[in-house]
């Protein structure tokens, strides 16, 4: 076979053994949203609840095909990769070591175990990615085994392209739009060139977390570079620097097809999928959906498929993410309040609330020997634009007062 799309279509009548496409759903209720026809391809319900299944599965085969003789395999990663290599140990009959930072939580390393069963060792190493990465790859060089990469490497390029192969499958007609989101790039490459020789005139879009925004910042400079800072937050696609292999693809895209969401605006989107469809989303498998706000104008009327691409979320995390849904929307925010220590200051300041505002948090020590205090104050509130008409209050009354919600750094120490 000498075309990538052949291969990718043997890989995906290959893994068959491993379980049936995923669904390829319509999704009534985003289509009248955006007045278009929306339908989502839902990697997370994968078995592993993600499509890094795919390129795990292709990638260890190849590497068993050139040299039966190596069971050993090795990998680096605190979430869906190390899933779907675990899931891939026991269906190969090989051996997996699979460094986690230590750091990682306890929920996504028990359901690493319970996929790779007595077919995986799990490794705890590193406060930081970059430290459990370093010590995997020196580990797997002396041990002799074959090093599993998540998204750089070309056998899980193809893997990943079977993705795009089940949807032109399961669909009539191809869609006019495909959106992907965009990690390490081994998802969106792998789609990519297997459109250009199956289906050119489908429109790709691409969508990468404010905080890892890899591609957009490569594509500015001609090339891959790592970032100086990663927001971790969306933890399956915040990578510091693109692929080299995945950027000899992605070069080519077009850089206003690429989306950068905002991690708050995100959050609103779980929470709606969660609550309206009942579809749990991890945050990198929310953003293709999360895009289609800023694709609104260029989709309507179009038939367009969002890549679902993980569902492995820790419902402990869900406060963080209703709290940062909240304050996107404008429905909480956080306030330093200069306070007079007299009896009756706190009556006054209440009552400047209106009858949707609830404080949510307060935070008051009274000091001796001065004449006014510090108070850490949260309020939520049903109508996003109370706080004007509450700021107007403050002011009127000669409070003074700082909004610290947007400042990510004080806002984070103190909340």
């Amino acid at each position: 076979m000498d075309s990538f799309a052949d291969r990718a279509t043997d890989v995906t009548r290959r893994l068959r053994d491993l379980f049936a496409p995923t669904p390829l759903q319509r999704n009534d209720h985003l289509s009248r949203m955006f007045d278009a026809d929306i339908w989502l391809k839902r990697e997370d319900l994968s078995p592993v609840r993600s499509y890094k299944i795919r390129g795990a599965f292709n990638a260890m085969g190849a590497s068993l095909a050139a040299r039966p003789e190596n069971r050993l395999f090795v990998c680096a990663s605190a979430g869906n990769h190390a899933q779907g290599m675990a899931f891939n140990c026991c269906h190969f009959g090989v051996r997996g070591v699979i460094f986690m930072p230590v750091t990682t939580p306890r929920q996504k390393i028990d359901k690493t175990r319970v996929f790779g069963g007595d077919a995986v060792e799990i490794r705890l190493i590193g406060d930081y990615f970059d430290d459990t990465l370093r010590t995997a790859q020196e580990w797997c060089a002396e041990a002799g085994g074959t090093f599993l990469s998540p998204f750089d490497d070309a056998h899980v390029i193809e893997g990943q392209a079977s993705v795009a192969v089940e949807i032109l499958d399961e669909m009539a007609a191809a869609p006019d739009r495909i959106v992907l989101p965009v990690g390490g790039g081994g998802l969106s490459a792998g789609v990519m060139r297997y459109l250009a020789e199956r289906a050119p005139d489908v429109a790709l879009n691409y969508v990468e977390p404010r905080g890892g925004a890899s591609l957009v910042t490569a594509l500015a400079a001609g090339g891959p570079v790592t970032l100086d800072r990663v927001d971790s937050f969306v933890d399956g696609a915040a990578v510091a620097r693109i692929g080299a292999l995945t950027w000899d693809v992605l070069r080519k895209a077009n850089p206003g097809d690429v989306i950068v969401a905002p991690e708050d605006r995100i959050c609103t989107t779980m929470l709606r999928m969660l609550n309206v469809e009942g579809i749990v989303l991890e945050p990198a498998g929310a953003l293709s959906i999360d895009a289609l706000t800023d694709l609104r104008d260029r989709i309507r009327g179009q038939r367009v498929v969002c890549v679902t691409s993980g569902g492995n979320f820790d419902f402990e995390r869900l406060p963080e993410v209703k709290e940062r849904a909240q304050r996107h929307l404008g429905l909480k925010k956080y306030f330093i309040l200069r306070m007079p220590q007299r009896p009756g200051a706190l009556r006054d300041f209440l009552q400047l609330l209106g009858p949707g505002d609830d404080i949510a948090r307060f935070e008051y020590l009274k000091k001796s020997a001065r004449n006014f205090g510090s108070v850490l104050i949260g309020i939520e509130t049903d109508d996003a634009g109370s706080f004007d008409r509450l700021y107007k209050r403050l002011d009127e009354g000669d409070f003074v007062w700082r909004d610290i919600t947007g400042d990510a750094m004080l806002s984070e120490f103190l909340v």
